[in-house]
Protein backbone atom coordinates (compact mmCIF):
# COMPACT_ATOMS: atom_id res chain seq x y z
CA UNK A 1 0.00 0.00 0.00
CA UNK A 2 2.63 2.55 1.04
CA UNK A 3 3.81 1.86 -2.75
CA UNK A 4 1.18 3.57 -4.65
CA UNK A 5 1.21 6.93 -1.99
CA UNK A 6 4.70 7.44 -2.41
CA UNK A 7 4.40 6.92 -6.53
CA UNK A 8 0.96 9.43 -6.17
CA UNK A 9 2.60 11.87 -4.10
CA UNK A 10 5.89 11.86 -6.84
CA UNK A 11 3.40 12.37 -9.49
CA UNK A 12 2.04 15.48 -7.44
CA UNK A 13 5.31 17.11 -6.75
CA UNK A 14 6.17 16.58 -10.51
CA UNK A 15 2.88 18.12 -11.75
CA UNK A 16 3.38 21.07 -9.43
CA UNK A 17 6.95 22.02 -10.50
CA UNK A 18 5.64 21.50 -14.16
CA UNK A 19 2.91 23.85 -13.97
CA UNK A 20 4.80 26.50 -11.75
CA UNK A 21 7.63 26.77 -14.74
CA UNK A 22 4.52 27.28 -16.92
CA UNK A 23 3.82 30.17 -14.78
CA UNK A 24 6.84 31.40 -15.18
CA UNK A 25 6.75 30.80 -18.96
CA UNK A 26 3.14 32.37 -18.78
CA UNK A 27 4.21 35.74 -16.73
CA UNK A 28 7.22 35.83 -19.28
CA UNK A 29 4.96 35.43 -22.28
CA UNK A 30 2.65 38.66 -20.58
CA UNK A 31 4.91 40.60 -20.14
CA UNK A 32 6.18 40.39 -23.56
CA UNK A 33 2.61 41.26 -24.65
CA UNK A 34 2.43 43.84 -22.80
CA UNK A 35 5.93 45.25 -24.05
CA UNK A 36 4.79 44.94 -27.62
CA UNK A 37 1.84 47.21 -26.99
CA UNK A 38 3.99 49.95 -25.39
CA UNK A 39 2.14 49.40 -22.32
CA UNK A 40 5.76 49.54 -20.48
CA UNK A 41 4.75 50.50 -16.98
CA UNK A 42 2.61 47.41 -16.74
CA UNK A 43 5.65 45.35 -18.75
CA UNK A 44 8.13 46.54 -16.20
CA UNK A 45 5.91 45.47 -12.91
CA UNK A 46 5.50 42.20 -14.69
CA UNK A 47 9.19 41.52 -15.23
CA UNK A 48 10.22 43.06 -12.02
CA UNK A 49 7.66 40.59 -10.48
CA UNK A 50 9.07 37.68 -12.60
CA UNK A 51 12.75 38.96 -11.26
CA UNK A 52 12.95 36.63 -8.18
CA UNK A 53 12.12 33.37 -9.85
CA UNK A 54 14.52 34.23 -13.38
CA UNK A 55 17.09 31.09 -12.60
CA UNK A 56 13.92 29.04 -12.74
CA UNK A 57 13.54 29.69 -16.28
CA UNK A 58 15.44 27.77 -19.68
CA UNK A 59 18.77 29.63 -20.62
CA UNK A 60 16.97 31.04 -23.58
CA UNK A 61 14.16 32.67 -21.84
CA UNK A 62 16.37 34.33 -18.99
CA UNK A 63 18.22 35.53 -22.42
CA UNK A 64 14.61 37.00 -23.56
CA UNK A 65 13.63 38.06 -20.16
CA UNK A 66 16.81 39.95 -19.99
CA UNK A 67 16.38 41.37 -23.31
CA UNK A 68 13.03 42.80 -22.51
CA UNK A 69 13.72 43.88 -19.42
CA UNK A 70 16.57 45.66 -20.56
CA UNK A 71 14.24 47.50 -23.39
CA UNK A 72 11.38 48.34 -21.29
CA UNK A 73 13.90 50.06 -18.63
CA UNK A 74 15.23 52.01 -21.73
CA UNK A 75 12.36 53.36 -23.42
CA UNK A 76 11.16 54.04 -19.33
CA UNK A 77 14.65 55.97 -19.04
CA UNK A 78 15.97 53.60 -16.61
CA UNK A 79 19.40 53.88 -18.73
CA UNK A 80 21.59 52.34 -15.70
CA UNK A 81 19.18 49.40 -15.28
CA UNK A 82 19.11 49.05 -19.13
CA UNK A 83 22.47 49.17 -19.93
CA UNK A 84 22.83 46.43 -17.26
CA UNK A 85 19.26 43.63 -18.40
CA UNK A 86 20.84 44.03 -21.63
CA UNK A 87 24.52 43.31 -20.97
CA UNK A 88 23.03 40.68 -18.90
CA UNK A 89 20.95 39.82 -22.26
CA UNK A 90 24.26 40.30 -24.70
CA UNK A 91 26.20 37.98 -22.06
CA UNK A 92 23.56 35.02 -22.23
CA UNK A 93 23.04 35.22 -26.24
CA UNK A 94 27.00 35.09 -26.57
CA UNK A 95 26.89 31.74 -24.08
CA UNK A 96 24.03 30.22 -26.06
CA UNK A 97 24.21 31.72 -29.44
CA UNK A 98 20.76 32.09 -31.19
CA UNK A 99 18.68 32.28 -27.91
CA UNK A 100 17.78 35.62 -29.32
CA UNK A 101 16.14 36.60 -32.41
CA UNK A 102 18.10 38.06 -35.36
CA UNK A 103 16.33 41.84 -35.41
CA UNK A 104 16.32 41.79 -31.03
CA UNK A 105 19.80 41.66 -31.03
CA UNK A 106 20.43 43.90 -33.37
CA UNK A 107 18.99 46.42 -31.28
CA UNK A 108 20.49 45.41 -28.15
CA UNK A 109 23.90 45.82 -29.36
CA UNK A 110 22.59 49.23 -31.08
CA UNK A 111 21.07 50.34 -27.56
CA UNK A 112 24.50 49.16 -25.33
CA UNK A 113 26.84 51.27 -28.06
CA UNK A 114 24.64 54.25 -27.36
CA UNK A 115 24.72 53.91 -23.56
CA UNK A 116 28.32 52.76 -23.15
CA UNK A 117 29.60 55.83 -25.52
CA UNK A 118 27.44 58.29 -22.77
CA UNK A 119 29.18 56.59 -20.18
CA UNK A 120 32.89 56.53 -21.61
CA UNK A 121 32.33 60.08 -22.49
CA UNK A 122 30.19 61.73 -19.38
CA UNK A 123 30.63 58.90 -16.69
CA UNK A 124 28.18 56.48 -15.14
CA UNK A 125 25.95 59.50 -13.69
CA UNK A 126 25.26 60.23 -17.40
CA UNK A 127 23.03 57.19 -17.18
CA UNK A 128 20.92 58.28 -14.12
CA UNK A 129 17.25 59.30 -13.97
CA UNK A 130 19.11 62.10 -11.60
CA UNK A 131 21.66 63.55 -14.65
CA UNK A 132 18.28 63.38 -16.88
CA UNK A 133 16.83 66.13 -14.63
CA UNK A 134 19.98 68.38 -14.42
CA UNK A 135 20.08 67.83 -18.03
CA UNK A 136 16.99 69.49 -18.62
CA UNK A 137 17.35 71.99 -15.89
CA UNK A 138 20.98 72.97 -17.59
CA UNK A 139 18.69 73.25 -20.99
CA UNK A 140 16.27 75.62 -18.89
CA UNK A 141 19.08 77.70 -17.59
CA UNK A 142 20.49 78.79 -21.30
CA UNK A 143 16.95 79.62 -22.53
CA UNK A 144 17.80 83.23 -21.35
CA UNK A 145 16.74 83.43 -18.10
CA UNK A 146 18.63 84.72 -15.24
CA UNK A 147 19.86 81.41 -14.56
CA UNK A 148 18.19 81.58 -11.55
CA UNK A 149 14.82 80.04 -12.06
CA UNK A 150 14.88 77.06 -9.47
CA UNK A 151 15.29 79.11 -6.55
CA UNK A 152 12.52 79.65 -4.08
CA UNK A 153 10.78 83.27 -5.03
CA UNK A 154 10.23 85.79 -3.19
CA UNK A 155 6.96 86.23 -0.96
CA UNK A 156 4.64 88.73 -2.25
CA UNK A 157 4.47 91.93 -0.64
CA UNK A 158 1.63 92.47 1.58
CA UNK A 159 -0.17 95.77 1.08
CA UNK A 160 -1.28 98.51 2.78
CA UNK A 161 -4.49 97.90 3.60
CA UNK A 162 -6.60 100.48 2.82
CA UNK A 163 -9.33 102.14 5.53
CA UNK A 164 -12.98 101.16 5.39
CA UNK A 165 -15.15 104.06 3.93
CA UNK A 166 -17.16 105.62 6.41
CA UNK A 167 -20.72 107.33 6.26
CA UNK A 168 -18.51 110.27 6.66
CA UNK A 169 -16.88 110.34 3.57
Amino acid sequence: MRGPAVLLVLASLAALASSACATYHDDLVRGERAYEASEDERALAIFRALEIDLNRLPDAERAHYAYLRGMTDYRIGYKAEARHWLSVAAALEQQTPGSLPADWTKRMGESLKEMNEEVYTAGIESLSNAAAGKGKAADDDSSGGDGDSHADPEPPKKSKPKPAKTDDD
